[in-house]
């Protein structure tokens, strides 16, 4: 394998300083989107971007941006990048390393002098997560001018809007308004990213070239029964809608497990009940529900068992119910040229990177809407994520990122020094 052109050690130090911010525990962190955390955290990196010989600013979505000038700033340009939020008990590497890769990237062109065809962007992506306003790719969808009507409204747990946390973040929502994204305006993302799964660890491979994205359904479903005594109200009698809530997650785990072999995943992640007292008969219980597969057919079927299941569950208790659908995303797949051109680089690297899908969702998701895309997974040790025990050796992540180079340099020759 020739030697690695990136600076491993400066990634390094930069993923840990990063991890300071928002730290918990030994190894996690916690830097939810739009907090005082992430806004420090968006901070450090702009100054990294700037060492690295970009201008940084930062959108009326809370997204960073570094922008490295190339020799035609009218063409189409070459974006890299992730996110820097983080689950509330999250680990170091998720997001992350894109991001900082992608600096690495832009900084080693600026060393070696070189002059890129077009511009290069390095984007910090606000909200990539999801979880503090149960809705995820705030950023990215933004700056691709998909938002929806009600995502400035949408509140978090403390009832803080997702408007006023940008004036807390400062940033002024009004700016979005006047915003229009550009048509043809970024020919290809490259986005770097750990795996959160086990696969390319079990097949002791470092990195991984990713075919596509599964589609992710969100649902957030509220039942309504009548709340009684524990103690009095016969079993038969009672409108328990945690138990009706009960039998519609063993029911998902059943639908999602129906074929052994597909990529079909389904979760329960965030449950509510009111009142939310031990001798109390639970009246009403909210919950989410988390449906991604990469076969959208096959989703879709699922999505109407569920349907049925959560009508059928509710008649026979006599819950009444609502379900209200936070995002729904069609599988998205990695476009042939990019694949190509990053298989052939890692074979000069002296690599054969397998091809693997991505069940949790990304900021290409979103940015596959208006150009090709591309990824590059990282091994993750037993597969691990969304927790502070996440870990990547930086072995491995200096591999994705010395590709994410070569891949990018490539793409935007055009000529060395100024």
């Amino acid at each position: 394998m020739p030697p690695l052109q990136i600076n491993a050690t400066r990634l390094n130090e930069r993923i840990q300083a990063l991890a300071q911010i928002g730290k918990i525990g030994e190894t996690g962190v916690c830097r939810l989107a739009l907090s005082p955390e992430d806004r420090a955290g968006v901070e450090l990196v702009k100054t990294w971007m700037e060492e690295a010989g970009m201008e940084a600013s930062i959108d009326p979505f809370a997204n960073l941006i570094g922008v490295k000038y190339g020799k035609d700033p009218a063409a189409p340009i070459l974006m890299l990048g992730s996110h820097v939020d983080s689950q509330p008990y999250g680990g170091r590497y998720d997001g992350a390393i894109g991001v900082l890769g992608a600096i690495e990237v832009v900084q080693r062109l600026t060393e070696e002098g070189v002059l890129p065809a077009c511009n290069i962007e390095v984007v910090a992506f606000c909200d990539e997560e999801g979880c503090r306003f149960n809705k995820g790719l705030f950023g990215v969808r933004g700056m691709t001018g998909r938002l929806e009507t009600d995502d400035l409204e949408r509140t978090d747990k403390n009832g803080v809007t997702r408007r006023e946390a940008l004036l807390q973040f400062g940033c002024d929502p009004a700016d979005i308004a006047d915003y229009v994204f550009q048509e043809g305006r970024v020919g290809a993302f490259l986005e770097l990213h750990i795996e959160q799964g086990p696969i390319l660890e079990s097949m002791d491979e470092p990195i991984g070239i990713v075919s596509g994205i599964s589609g992710p359904l969100w649902l957030t479903v509220e039942m309504t029964g009548f709340a009684g005594h524990a103690g009095s109200v016969p079993m038969s009698m009672r409108h328990d809608a945690l138990l009706g809530c009960a039998k519609i997650i063993v029911a998902l785990n059943e639908l999602a497990q129906q074929d052994p072999g597909a990529s079909t995943v389904g979760t329960v992640g965030s449950l509510a009940v009111f009142p939310d007292s031990r001798n109390i008969i639970p009246e009403k219980v909210t919950f989410t529900i988390d449906l991604r597969d990469i076969d959208l057919a096959r989703r879709h079927a699922l999505e109407a068992q569920l349907l049925q299941v959560i009508d059928n569950v509710s008649s026979e208790h006599g819950l009444a119910y609502t379900i209200r659908e936070d995002t729904n995303s069609e599988p998205r797949y990695c476009a042939n040229w990019i694949k190509e051109t990053l298989h052939e680089e890692a074979n000069v690297m002296g690599l054969k990177p397998p091809e693997l899908m991505s069940g949790p969702f990304h900021d290409s998701l979103a940015m596959s809407h208006v150009c090709d895309y591309g990824m590059i997974f990282v091994r993750c040790l037993e597969g691990i994520s969304h927790n502070p025990k996440e870990f990547a050796s930086i072995e491995d992540i200096a591999l994705g990122t010395e590709l994410l180079y070569r891949v990018a340099r490539r793409m935007t020759s055009g000529g060395e020094g100024r």
